[in-house]
């Protein structure tokens, strides 16, 4: 598989960008919180706004169907890129709360619309067999770049004003955009896409875990990191160190929670990931030493890679024409919570630091019931296989 991988133009064109685009994410989350509270001299409900902010772009990914009337999936793929890269390197010039505003929007379109459009390229190119494993590979290397973008942070950091290094980071990433406008990955091979609007009945619990995981995950990018920083006085360096070993045990774990997934389906490998995150939320909430709270977070974003299940989970129920107008409306559904909560979350830190964690934990209760439905929606949708195709069928 490994050598058929690394012959496919789309899974290099993927690689690629994955591994810029998670190398720019991670330099700007490793520096954002020790900006925002020694630069900016935010609080608490300060960071909360603009986590909310930052996530419009994701509930505005829906047009993603209407941009690709005017180009392809795979150029817009790059041109999210270039844009990343652009908020990134202006990040450092605009030292205020309403600059640190403008630059992550910037930022975030990049980001999200990169997510939407690389999730619909892996299913549209990839057989449901195969595509946990490409996830899985995909998100080793993009740990693997994150490490390189760690040791970078902690070797310049001492060197570097936030400035300088928001500007040779942001200006790598726009550059590998670029490059990515020179690339043909595409295929005429594959199922035509949908240029509609995508909204089916059938799709509901797809739906309603793709909410969850968008509520449960910005509680985790709001307020864990924020929580090292502000109660536990994790430096910029400490961050980089704690990423680093999360990215180095992600980087050889996420291939085998791909193989998890198509090993033992997606019902019981989301169970043991919501499960796990009941124990981890409640934990951040009592946790007082400096040490288990920095490896509760490395816990808490290894079972971000059991998120591939959610996508692959619907590749197996979709209609395949479904897949691009469903990633973006699935982004959008994602972040629907998420424009709302971490700004709710920052009122509730004033109050006690401890609510938006505990809220965690009720969330991941309801995912856990909702993962349980898997089985039904499998035998459901073979069933509307088989009505549709019913001479491939006997």
């Amino acid at each position: 598989m490994k050598k058929q991988l690394t012959r496919n133009p789309m899974y290099i064109y993927l690689l690629v960008l994955t591994i810029t685009v998670s190398g720019g994410l991670h330099i700007w989350q490793t520096l954002f919180d020790n900006f925002a509270v020694t630069v900016v001299h935010l609080e608490g409900h300060h960071v909360g706004m603009i986590q909310s902010i930052r996530e419009i772009p994701g509930f505005l990914a829906l047009l993603v169907v209407y941009v690709l009337f005017v180009i392809r999936e795979h150029r817009l793929s790059a041109l999210s890129v270039l844009i990343l890269g652009i908020g990134l390197a202006a990040t450092g010039l605009f030292p205020t709360f309403y600059g640190l505003i403008f630059t992550t929007l910037v930022m975030s379109f990049g980001f999200h619309y990169f997510e939407t459009t690389y999730q619909s390229l892996g299913l549209q190119y990839f057989e449901k067999n195969v595509a946990p494993v490409v996830f899985g590979k995909l998100r080793s290397y993009a740990a693997l770049s994150s490490m390189g973008a760690g040791i970078l942070v902690f070797a310049l950091a001492p060197f570097l004003s936030f400035t300088r290094l928001y500007l040779l980071f942001g200006a790598i990433v726009a550059g590998v955009g670029l490059w990515a406008f020179s690339r043909k990955p595409a295929s005429e091979d594959i199922v035509p896409q949908h240029k509609k609007m995508i909204f089916k009945k059938c799709y509901w619990l797809y739906y309603m875990m793709t909410f969850m995981a968008g509520a449960r995950r910005q509680i985790f990018m709001a307020f864990a990191v924020f929580l090292l920083v502000k109660k536990f006085e994790y430096s910029v360096q400490a961050i980089a160190v704690l990423f680093f070993i999360n990215n180095t045990v992600n980087y050889f774990l996420s291939p085998f929670i791909g193989k998890c997934i198509v090993r033992f389906g997606e019902r019981k490998v989301l169970s043991l990931e919501y499960v796990a995150l009941v124990i981890i939320f409640v934990s951040y909430a009592l946790v007082e030493s400096r040490m288990v709270a920095g490896f509760l977070y490395i816990l808490d974003h290894i079972f971000f890679n059991f998120a591939i299940a959610i996508n692959t989970f619907f590749q197996k129920i979709a209609d395949p024409r479904d897949i691009a107008p469903s990633m973006a409306m699935g982004f959008t559904i994602n972040h629907i919570a998420a424009v709302v909560l971490p700004a709710i979350g920052g009122l509730l830190w004033i109050v006690d630091y401890r609510i938006p964690f505990i809220a965690g934990a009720g969330l991941s209760i309801v995912s856990l019931l909702l993962v349980q439905c898997i089985t039904g929606q499998l035998a459901a949708a073979d069933s509307r296989n088989a009505a549709a195709f019913p001479t491939t069928m006997r």
